[in-house]
């Protein structure tokens, strides 16, 4: 597709799409924008536990986890402190109505069986891979309703609600090998597809990033993280804009540190361990759009605290589950409810 290249050289060169890094608890209602203090009076933009050098939300290994686990003797409810449920709100925006999600397949052929045709958009309900069905189906669900637990700064609760309302197979091989794709890469991606309407631009949507094998989203896949969500600005119309995005990496290709290592409920190790990290950025993105919201005193964010927590599972088929979205099952880490005393939880109320 040489038409996209020339849209993501000219909008690399021209600087008109820049990432801008969702910093650790960006601000609250009463502190700086480039510095957030928690409810102890420490400074979040200290905090190297979940945030990483550059300032994007990770989702770490699970070697991290497990040896922050370790270090902190919280292996359940990781993050604690704060008082109350042990997450606070800081002021900022959630996406309280509705969470809308875009995927981004940036590959040459596709990534999950089922998925897309390359070169192709669409509506999400033509997207024919599990990722494409949980994505649909997430909205709704007993276990995406934990978010509900969480308002915003008005106090109305976050509806349960997710649409997965398109998608964009866009052909090309995203940059392999020793080069990281870097935040700047994703945003110029995205820049083309809403320049040339591949996708439309919504302020509430996630736009989620999926890449083939190993390809280094951000510089750290499967050695520091496996995903994260962060925001950039896009020019739409001729203004600047905020994007919401997720750097959502082939999971499976780091087995070890990035999946459960149990069998595939679906049958399909590639998507089904994807959902796991998908379902971790959607619900972030929802209670902490800019980073500045819903978070504990160590930066934690909701599904943070219960990262490759998994609670009761069952079996089927050979492989391991512990939720039903829709009527597939799934092996999906519990969410932090913020209520009561909080807690881990596979489904609210």
């Amino acid at each position: 597709m040489p038409r996209f290249f020339s849209a993501f050289q000219r909008i690399a060169v021209a600087g008109t799409a820049t990432a801008t890094f969702v910093l650790a608890g960006c601000s609250d209602s009463t502190s700086s924008p480039n510095r957030a203090i928690s409810s102890d009076g420490a400074s979040l933009s200290q905090n190297p536990d979940i945030f990483d050098a550059t300032g994007r939300h990770v989702f770490h290994t699970k070697e991290w986890f497990e040896n922050d686990a370790r270090q902190n003797g919280n292996a359940n409810g990781r993050g604690g402190g704060g008082g109350g449920t042990g997450i606070s709100y800081h002021g900022g925006p959630v996406l309280q109505a509705n969470t809308n999600v875009a995927a981004v397949y940036w590959a040459g052929s596709p990534i999950f069986t089922g998925g897309p045709d390359v070169g192709t958009t669409g509506s999400g309900a033509n997207d024919g891979s599990l990722v494409g069905y949980f994505l649909s189906n997430l909205g709704g669900s007993s276990y995406f309703n934990i978010n509900s637990s969480y308002t915003d700064g008005s106090g109305r609760h976050i509806v349960n609600s997710v649409h997965y309302t398109q998608f964009w197979a866009n052909g090309t091989n995203a940059p392999t090998g020793t080069k990281n794709v870097t935040d700047a890469d994703m945003v110029a991606m995205l820049q083309s597809g809403f320049d040339f309407g591949k996708l439309t631009y919504d302020a509430s949507t996630l736009y989620a990033i999926f890449t083939s094998g190993q390809v280094n989203l951000g510089g750290g896949f499967g050695t520091q993280y496996c995903a994260y969500h962060t925001h950039g600005t896009v020019v739409i119309g001729g203004k600047n804009m905020t994007v919401l995005y997720a750097a959502m990496p082939y999971n499976y290709a780091y087995k070890s540190s990035c999946t459960n290592g149990t069998a595939a409920p679906n049958g399909d190790p590639g998507a089904d361990a994807e959902v796991n990290t998908l379902a971790h950025e959607i619900e972030e993105t929802t209670t902490d759009m800019m980073g500045n919201a819903w978070f504990d005193v160590r930066g934690y964010e909701n599904a943070d605290k219960c990262a490759w927590n998994w609670g009761a599972t069952s079996t089927v088929g050979g492989g391991v589950w512990n939720i039903t979205v829709g009527a597939k099952h799934f092996l999906v880490q519990q969410n932090w409810v913020n209520a009561g005393s909080g807690g881990c939880a596979q489904a609210y109320p």
